[in-house]
């Protein structure tokens, strides 16, 4: 079976635009929500990891004369990154204007809509997978409160995947994972299924989040906002603390990588594992035994090795790191941390959620980008402090950056309605 490589990355998060920015950021370790610049965000806790002001970008505001809203927006910044970093789309030459290549809007000049994959990539051979847990949902809350787009015209909430394809010209499988926190996770197993099918030489794969008024209120009245900050782990955490940005990886067949040339491989995506609680509309099951499932599941494809306590190790060929859920929330953290205690023994986490906050449906893909870095860099940053630890969550929680010492990492996203997926990272081949 051929090898699901990550061909290309590409970021728009609260540390800024562009996966260098991630990349430092991860390393500062350094930050902090704020509050909503929304004056109608009515709720106790009206809290956010946002993308910077100066990093939001411009537009476009429509597609095929559809009204765009924030997150189709993210969405689209971050695959013309990925896609310009893996090859994909030729940068604008000498003669080309600011509207064509890759930074330019959908339908703006030649170097954009159908046709912009360059490279001999057939463009029947590309698909989509990408995942929102509320798209464009500022469109639909701007309608309520009377700011409609200055089009006017109603657009669907979840346009992100079809908006991506039409831009990039990709004329293979396209689809958007919409199941809540899970969503990006699955997208990207999903892309990994498409090329191991055949079905697709190449998949843009990722998710998109931006901020919802209605979202954060929900949360607010359930209680599970926490005052300060997202503090996974932490014995005084409170609840999550929401989080913005798009995080798109290139999945592409080793074979089709070799033939065409691609200039980096940050990873492979080795193994998957999917499992569903059944148990509560929002709460997780208590004994861990279904997330624990996905986890073994990923790591016995990735060729890891999968019994109790035998995939922690400080060889070339052990789990090097885990990258958990861990939201904040008291129950989700204390099953997890049991769960991988048992498992993966010993094994240092990097949470994600304390640096950027929790990131919804694109919260699998942040933490695939994560992984692939460190992969790729061979380095472990160090984590956002966040307190004194939870003695019933006996995870390691490294202060400082170290070395990595192991060949995978293991990520991990769980939802409402007990959705739960295991990716396992890999190094590339030499």
């Amino acid at each position: 079976m051929d090898d699901v490589l990550v061909t290309g990355l590409g970021a728009l998060s609260p540390l800024g635009a562009g996966v260098d920015a991630f990349w430092r950021g991860m390393h500062a370790a350094d930050t902090g929500p704020t509050r909503v610049p929304d004056p109608l965000a009515h709720m106790d806790h009206p809290l956010m990891y946002l993308v910077p002001e100066a990093d939001l970008p411009d537009g476009p505001p429509e597609r095929d004369g559809l009204p765009l809203g924030r997150g189709s927006q993210f969405a689209l910044a971050a695959v013309r990154e990925a896609v310009a970093d893996a090859g994909l789309v030729a940068p604008p030459g000498p003669d080309m204007g600011p509207d064509t290549g890759p930074d330019a809007g959908p339908g703006a000049g030649p170097g954009a809509g159908p046709g912009a994959l360059g490279g001999g990539v057939d463009p029947r051979r590309v698909a989509v997978a990408l995942s929102t847990g509320m798209g464009d949902t500022d469109l639909h809350e701007g309608w309520w409160t009377g700011e409609a787009p200055a089009s006017g015209r109603w657009a669907p909430a979840f346009p992100l995947a079809s908006v991506v394809g039409g831009w990039l010209g990709a004329q293979g499988v396209n689809t958007c994972v919409s199941n809540a926190c899970a969503a990006s996770g699955y997208a990207l197993s999903v892309g990994a299924d498409l090329i191991r099918s055949g079905e697709a030489d190449v998949v843009i794969a990722g998710g998109a989040e931006a901020y919802s008024r209605v979202a954060l209120a929900c949360f607010n009245r359930l209680g599970a906002i926490d005052p300060e900050r997202c503090r996974p782990f932490a014995v005084e955490r409170r609840g999550t603390v929401f989080g913005e940005g798009a995080a798109v990886l290139v999945l592409e067949s080793a074979t089709h990588a070799r033939a065409r040339g691609a200039r980096t491989v940050y990873g492979r995506l080795a193994g998957a594992g999917w499992s569903c609680d059944a148990y509560h509309a929002t709460a997780p099951e208590p004994s861990g035994e279904q997330i624990e499932r996905a986890m073994r599941e990923a790591l016995r494809e990735a060729g890891t090795g999968a019994e109790v306590g035998t995939v922690s190790g400080t060889g070339s060929g052990g789990l090097g790191f885990v990258i958990p859920h861990g939201t904040g929330t008291e129950l989700n953290d204390v099953v997890e941390s049991r769960v991988l205690g048992a498992l993966t023994p010993r094994t240092p986490l990097y949470s994600v959620k304390a640096l950027i906050g929790h990131t919804g449906g694109a919260a699998g893909a942040f933490a695939a980008l994560a992984a692939s870095l460190v992969l790729h860099h061979k380095t472990l940053p160090p984590n956002v402090p966040v307190g004194e630890r939870d003695p019933e969550c006996g995870v390691p929680l490294p202060s400082g950056s170290a070395p990595m010492t192991g060949a995978y990492g293991l990520v991990n996203a769980y939802a409402f309605g007990g959705n739960n997926i295991s990716l396992v990272f890999g190094e590339a081949a030499a």
